[in-house]
């Protein structure tokens, strides 16, 4: 499915959603490679809310440069063809050690955010477009984390993880993601 697509039929849930949203399909249709890592002043991500297969955990990274606990995720590659599910899926496997699918009953994608990156070296201040899916763990026991991405990876409830949501973003995520694993299990 087309960025286009992706974002023309995702319903946003909330204000904070509605106004990255509107944000994400003028970016999408005004820069000239919204894939690219140096694509200023801002470029696509994907992320995933990795879950157990009964839906009874999440996994959560801490991120090595943002020192925040959160779902993995990060920058399109050339090799997934401009598919942000592929990114999602890439980037929770290197993250995670985890074989992943999509969550097949979960929208997708199941959230969109806009949010800063800070200036870091050499790279200016500049947002991700993040878009976000859920997605299944079959190996849940193998979780492990890229040293060089992540300080750790945890299994935690959703009562924990909610509990670690530090911004209304990553909570209205979680929260979503909860409800559709119990609303269609994978």
């Amino acid at each position: 499915m087309t960025l286009d697509a992706v974002l023309a039929t995702h319903p946003p849930a909330d204000e904070k959603e509605r106004g990255d949203l509107e944000a994400m399909r003028e970016l999408a249709a005004a820069l000239p490679r919204p894939f690219a890592r140096d694509q200023w002043p801002a470029h696509f991500t994907g992320s995933a809310v990795v879950v157990d297969a009964a839906g009874q955990r999440v996994c959560l990274v801490l991120h090595a440069k943002l020192q925040r606990w959160l779902q993995p995720g990060g920058h399109a590659d050339e090799a997934d063809g401009a598919d942000l599910s592929r990114t999602a899926l890439r980037e929770a496997r290197e993250e995670t050690g985890l074989d992943v699918a999509l969550h097949p009953g979960a929208p997708r994608p199941l959230d969109v955010d806009v949010h800063v990156i800070p200036a870091r070296k050499g790279d200016p201040e500049h947002r991700h477009l993040d878009v976000r899916f859920l997605v299944v763990a079959s190996n849940p026991e193998a979780l492990s984390h890229d040293p060089t991405e992540a300080h750790g990876a945890l299994w935690l409830s959703w009562d924990e993880a909610l509990a670690r949501a530090d911004e209304a973003p990553l909570g209205r995520l979680l929260k979503k993601a909860r409800d559709a694993v119990r609303q269609r299990p994978g």
